[in-house]
């Protein structure tokens, strides 16, 4: 904790250094006005002192996004936008212009935007990738809280994204309202119309019920700058408390809606197997024919706060691969986020810092049923899923191997590998529940459970956060755990059956000034912690870090728009209080005209490891044979690093970006990195692959870089490349060098129709991996995609013969042709 307490202390020095010397006399004086009302220059304005009656259309526009139908007279006009980045509460480039009404059915949106044309960036996109465009976008805020909202974005063609934005934790793009918009450019800037069903909305109607409103602009040309109708206060910690209230949205039709959403999926697939006919070591390659698969999702909205949603086998993995990742070194499982649908709703409700709940747990379910909403102060979840993508769901490779045990066994009464456990479904279910506390407050708990054949777990805890000032934010979150199942003893070097009980933490405290932002985090899980239903990378730690940063005011019209320095700070240790791992990272970054971002930090910390955490330690009756090789049944690494990054839009055709790292002393597990890369440790070498692990400092260099092309409003092609390589200090000898390719190529047809082609390629594993994908999306719900998966290995070995053998040449380890169709109905009641 003394290098922890040293590097905050130097850091809090420097930040007041560079805010008494940075010079003010050329800079603008800050916005003494901030958060104050700005004069009108249109008396048809609207108020922002005071909540927006919005008037009620006697017929409905048409949604084609020109401006000239006559009921857009009697809208509610929105205007005195401010620009609230990189300016502060000033005057905007361009003006904007927004107007609102609605009738029974529908609340309607218009944007009247003022801006030269040949600056505007506006592509064919598909929804919710917009954002290399310019946009507009609102937060509707339905219930008032100043907690959450709808965050609906559309681009100069009225091209969606949507989603929720919930303080504390930002925007999320899951959700995907049924909604009706049309942009279109004109000789000055755009318009765009916009028909929102209320019955897309989750709200409280009532007579005069108010709702929260923000109204932005995003302008790409001009440094990416900020407009907003409402001012914004840097110094208050929050955006839905700052928003502006609408009110009058009287006699809106109630209704509760039935949504059916079955897809069907026809798929083709072949694989590499390990079983032959001739008893062929190296393997065959097999076609398992054509099989269709069908899948449906039901919605039923109990009340306009409270739905039930209801799946039978969901699926998404034939669309859209996970991202690939380099696994050289690799300790600790990633996270991947989730993508399917039905868990993808309000998913917001399920979100902790602990990460109780990760829906990605839940592989294959069979069934699901979730129950989300609303009453009042009070926000709950329930969810339940039978999981048949468990150990239970073997591989066919599997499966063919128990079928010949089973066959081949002289005694039934002997189990064989996998027999327990097949066709075993996990039964899932958590329970949420949040209460709103104040207007800036909540407390609530988490429950899950998991359930499969000998292994069960159970977790029950509470969480809370609070408003402690306008510029400070403090979250908790206590989490206890039960399980039943196999926990690995280092002292036996076996798994015993048994039972465990876990702990896990969390505290949060975040203060956001007008230039000075901080947090600190303390957070920890025990020895025997287990979330099964969540995510946990590592067990057995206890984390503390701070993140102080300290940014100029920011003017745009200056070749420097705005100085950044910050520093990073983190400690563990075990809850036996040896230390873990120490790292503190100070920055300086300078954001640069065109979107240009430059920046150099240098880093330096230890890590510690030790032997009970990788496998067996020495005990009495074993003094000398332990995970490690040598005396030392630990390992520590002190380790320094530089990095420096840029990152620019040169142009609307241009996005590039270059991140270069290079760590002195960084540890190097011993794992080895696959056929090309064995270990390379002193004991390896000395005693071949099999001798006991030898971790060790080494150096390593790190580079991403990623390059965006648009040529036309309709292609866009990107090229991602990263690449890792690491020498050992003891033996100088290159542990492993991976380079990873990421190509992906879109190109947008219209607005619902595109063909998008993936290839992956890492030289570690010496695999190709391409996708294509053509398909049509017309609303959410309703779509047919065709595409192809393969996995290919260039030059690489075959996957069942001991030692590797090379294989020249291309082989395919597994590919998929597949066509999905789904269609949503909807009924209301």
């Amino acid at each position: 904790m003394k290098y922890s307490t040293y590097i905050l202390t130097i850091t809090l020095v420097l930040v007041c250094s560079v805010h008494s010397q940075i010079s003010t006399p050329s800079s603008p004086e800050p916005n003494g006005d901030a958060g104050k009302e700005p004069r009108s220059g249109n008396p048809q304005y609207v108020s922002k002192k005071e909540p927006v009656r919005i008037p009620q259309f006697t017929a409905p526009p048409v949604i084609d996004g020109v401006l000239n139908d006559e009921v857009w007279k009697s809208a509610a006009v929105f205007g005195d936008f401010l620009q609230t980045s990189p300016g502060d509460n000033v005057a905007p480039t361009h003006p904007t212009e927004f107007m609102m009404a609605y009738d029974s059915k529908n609340l309607y949106m218009a944007y009247n935007i003022k801006q030269d044309p040949s600056t505007v960036r506006a592509t064919v996109a598909r929804r919710d990738n917009i954002f290399n465009d310019d946009y507009v976008l609102v937060y509707i805020d339905t219930f008032n809280d100043e907690r959450q909202a709808y965050v609906i974005f559309f681009n100069p063609l009225g091209i969606q994204a949507d989603g929720t934005y919930t303080e504390g934790r930002g925007e999320d793009y899951s959700v995907d309202l049924l909604m009706e918009s049309k942009g279109v450019l004109t000789p000055d800037g755009f318009t765009i119309e916009v028909a929102i069903p209320f019955k897309s909305l989750r709200y409280e109607a009532g007579k005069d019920k108010k709702w929260g409103l923000h109204v932005f602009r995003r302008v790409k040309y001009k440094n990416n700058e900020y407009n907003s109708w409402m001012p914004d206060n840097r110094s208050i910690n929050g955006s839905l408390n700052q928003a502006g209230k609408i009110t009058g949205l009287d006699g809106i039709e109630t209704t509760r809606q039935l949504e059916i959403n079955p897809s069907f999926t026809v798929s083709e697939s072949g694989r590499r197997t390990r079983f032959t006919f001739d008893n062929n070591p190296a393997g065959r390659f097999v076609n398992d024919g054509v099989k269709g698969e069908f899948g449906l999702t039901a919605k039923f909205g109990l009340t306009p706060t409270i739905t039930l949603d209801f799946a039978y086998n969901p699926d998404f993995a034939h669309v859209e691969a996970d991202a690939p990742i380099s696994t050289a070194n690799l300790r600790f499982p990633v996270f991947f986020r989730e993508k399917r649908p039905f868990f993808l709703e309000r998913i917001d409700i399920f979100q902790s810092g602990l990460n109780v709940v990760n829906t990605r747990a839940i592989v294959d379910p069979d069934i699901a049923a979730k129950l989300t909403g609303r009453r009042g102060k009070n926000t709950f979840g329930l969810l339940y899923a039978s999981d048949n993508g468990t150990l239970g769901n073997l591989s066919k490779d599997d499966k063919e191997s128990l079928a010949n045990c089973v066959a081949t066994r002289l005694d039934p009464s002997d189990l064989c590998p996998n027999e327990r456990i097949f066709g075993h479904n996990a039964d899932i279910g958590v329970l949420r529940f949040k209460r709103d506390i104040g207007r800036e407050h909540s407390l609530g708990m988490y429950a899950t459970t998991y359930n499969f054949v000998d292994k069960h777990n159970h977790t029950a805890g509470l969480d809370g956060r609070f408003k402690l000032d306008p510029k400070t934010v403090g979250e908790f979150q206590v989490l206890g755990t039960h399980t039943r199942a196999n926990f690995y003893d280092p002292e036996l070097d076996r798994f015993r059956y048994r039972t465990g009980n876990g702990l896990g933490y969390r505290a949060y405290l975040e203060r956001s000034d007008r230039n000075l932002y901080m947090n600190f985090l303390a957070q920890g899980r025990s020895r025997d912690y287990r979330a099964d239903v969540g995510f946990t990378n590592r067990y057995d730690t206890n984390y503390f870090g701070s993140y102080i940063q300290y940014e100029t005011d920011r003017d745009a019209k200056k070749s420097i728009v705005s100085k950044r320095v910050w520093n990073e700070t983190n400690v563990s240790m075990d809850w036996r209080g040896r230390s873990q791992y120490f790292i503190t990272n100070t920055r300086g970054q300078l954001s640069l005209q065109k979107q240009t971002h430059i920046g150099a930090n240098a880093q330096f910390g230890f890590e510690r490891v030790y032997e009970d955490e990788f496998g067996p330690i020495r005990t009495l009756f074993r003094p000398t044979q332990g995970q490690f090789f040598g005396a030392s049944s630990e390992r520590r690494a002190g380790f320094k690093a530089v990095q420096a990054f840029i990152e620019t839009t040169p142009s609307k055709q241009w996005f590039l970006f270059f991140f270069m790292d290079y760590t002195w002393g960084l540890m190097e597990y011993d794992f080895g990195a696959g056929p090309d890369f064995p270990r390379v440790s002193q004991a390896a070498l000395d005693f071949g692959q099999g001798a006991p692990q030898d971790p060790g400092p080494g150096n390593q260099l790190l580079i991403e870089s990623t390059v965006r092309y648009q040529p036309t409003t309709a292609f866009q092609t990107q090229l991602n490349y990263t690449k890792r390589r690491m020498v050992r200090n003891d033996t100088g000898l290159l542990a492993f060098d991976d380079n990873l390719f990421s190509s992906r190529s879109t190109y947008q047809f219209t607005r619902d129709i595109f063909a998008r082609l993936r290839v992956d390629y890492s030289t570690l594993n010496r695999r190709v991996r391409p996708q294509f994908v053509l398909g049509w999306t017309p609303s959410p719900g309703t779509a047919i995609y065709a595409g192809y998966n393969d996995d290919i290995n260039y030059n690489g070995y075959n996957p069942y013969i001991r030692p590797p053998l090379q294989e020249l040449g291309l082989r395919s380890n597994g590919r998929t042709f597949f066509i999905k169709l789904s269609y949503l109905f909807k009924r209301s009641f």
